[in-house]
């Protein structure tokens, strides 16, 4: 007669990342540009191998809009990203969340807050990742840091684009 011991350890850890950025620009300047999904590309680091795969011709960003990627984060590895636009509140926020791609849960709010220097863009992301205890561990051991490099690499373009004098 034996005991028999059945169970299963599930952890699911949700991060949140997040990020601000006064920019030196109107709200409709920094608007069109972050509502712009062509835009995307120019601010991920060029390793990650990102393309907007969807075709646009220069539509904003709207509700329920559906938008495919490619993406290379490890390895080199292409992976199919779909994300959805959920919310969009013109001028002030946008909200997209992944359907499919490497995270379990990703949900990527966009704000923008005008003031008296420019427009306040605030970034907060909220995101798991999948495979349980493993995928705790890959977010110690490197994703937390590539993701931390990814929004490090867009606020020094943006702050090109948008802050240093030449390209006001």
């Amino acid at each position: 007669m034996g005991i028999k011991l059945d169970f299963a350890i599930h952890i699911q850890m949700k991060y949140t990342l997040y990020r601000e950025q006064q920019l030196a620009c109107d709200i409709a300047r920094a608007w069109n540009f972050f509502s712009s999904p062509q835009n995307l590309a120019q601010i991920t680091p060029k390793d990650m191998g990102f393309v907007v795969v969807s075709e646009f011709n220069g539509e904003e960003i709207v509700e329920g809009m559906v938008i495919d990627y490619l993406v290379s984060p490890i390895f080199r590895i292409p992976l199919k990203w779909k994300t959805k636009i959920t919310q969009v509140e013109k001028y002030k926020s946008f909200t997209d969340f992944q359907l499919k791609g490497p995270y379990r849960f990703w949900n990527h709010f966009h704000e923008f807050i005008p003031n008296e220097k420019g427009v306040l863009m605030k970034d907060t992301v909220e995101y798991e990742l999948p495979f349980g205890i493993l995928g705790t561990l890959a977010h110690g051991m490197f994703v937390k840091k590539k993701l931390n490099q990814i929004f490090d690499y867009r606020y020094e373009i943006l702050e090109e684009l948008f802050n240093r004098p030449n390209n006001k």
